[in-house]
C-alpha cells in the first residue's frame, strides 16, 4: 500500500501536472507552427524557389533519394518555434520585472524602536 501512496503523491504534485499541461500545449503549439510554415510561409516566401525546382511543396524537394525538403521544413519549424518562445519568455520576464519594481517597499516603523526608547529613558535618568 505504501508504494501506491507514494506514486499517488508523486503523480498529483503540482510540478507533474504543470509539466503535463506544458507538453499538451506544446504539442498544440507545434501543430500551429507546422501549419504556419507549410500553409503560409512556404507558399509566400519560397514559391519562386519551388517553381524553379519544379516542385509544388517543400516536402517534394528530393535529390538522389534524399528528401532535403522535409529537412528544410523541419529547420524552418524549429526556427519559428524558437523565435516565438524567445519572444514569449522575453515578454514574461519584462512583466515580472515590472511587478518587482512596482512592489511597495516595506513600511518603515511608525515610531522609534524599543531600543531607541530605552536609550532615551536611560539618558533622561542619567540627567536627573
Amino acid at each position: 500500500m505504501g508504494f501506491l501512496k507514494e506514486f499517488k503523491e508523486f503523480a498529483v504534485k503540482g510540478n507533474v501536472v504543470d509539466l503535463a499541461i506544458g507538453v499538451i500545449i506544446g504539442a498544440a503549439f507545434g501543430a500551429i507552427v507546422s501549419s504556419l510554415v507549410a500553409d503560409v510561409i512556404t507558399p509566400l516566401l519560397l514559391t519562386p524557389a519551388l517553381k524553379a525546382a519544379q516542385v509544388e511543396k517543400l516536402d517534394g524537394l528530393i535529390w538522389n533519394g534524399v528528401a532535403y525538403g522535409k529537412f528544410l521544413a523541419a529547420v524552418i519549424n524549429f526556427l519559428f518555434v524558437a523565435f516565438v518562445l524567445f519572444m514569449l519568455v522575453k515578454g514574461i520576464n519584462k512583466v515580472n520585472k515590472k511587478k518587482k519594481e512596482e512592489a511597495p517597499a516595506p513600511a518603515a516603523p511608525a515610531g522609534p524602536t524599543q531600543e531607541e526608547l530605552l536609550a532615551e529613558i536611560r539618558d533622561l535618568l542619567k540627567n536627573k
